[in-house]
């Protein structure tokens, strides 16, 4: 038996999780941020996966978003670490893994997904980054992106029929 049951559940939480997504064909660039994020909420909360709470993972996006009044996080990075975590709350949840009855078993608790559509973030934009780091083609809005494409009478790019040269 470990002395010290409640870091070696999480290690071993987390060697699993890395291990089925290496399953998943996925790169230790995708893999090693998701376990440090899961690491880190760790370290903030203090406490183990099968302890955590909904308020407590919305402490800690509280805190990554307040914690740089002059550096925000961006929105896109935001989602991202949700996206990540809800993962990993997947990934213990569910029975096939033995995490639920192995915390049980040791904790007298299960882990839970704590991230749902009341403490998460929407996606409702195409691109949400600051608009200075998109693409110079994507800087223009939708609707003079469509004027633009629009072919025009006497254009020399464009035909007796209104459409492009060349276009097939």
């Amino acid at each position: 038996m470990h002395l010290d049951p409640e870091p070696a559940v999480l290690e071993a939480m987390l060697e699993g999780w890395a291990l089925q997504q290496r399953t998943r064909f996925l790169r230790e660039s995708t893999i090693n941020p998701r376990i440090a994020l899961v690491r880190r909420l760790a370290r903030f909360t203090n406490e183990y996966p099968w302890q955590w709470d909904p308020a407590e993972v919305e402490a800690f996006f509280d805190d990554l978003r307040t914690r740089r009044p002059g550096r925000p996080l961006a929105v896109s990075t935001a989602r991202n670490y949700q996206n990540d975590l809800r993962l990993f709350f997947e990934y213990i949840t569910d029975t096939r893994y033995g995490w639920p009855s192995a915390c049980n078993e040791r904790f007298g608790r299960v882990p839970v997904q704590l991230l749902h559509e009341w403490n998460t973030i929407t996606h409702t934009s195409e691109y949400e980054g600051a608009a200075e780091r998109r693409p110079a083609h994507l800087r223009r809005s939708p609707s003079a992106l469509r004027r633009r494409r629009r072919p025009r009478r006497g254009d020399p790019h464009t035909t007796t029929q209104g459409f492009a040269r060349g276009a097939s």
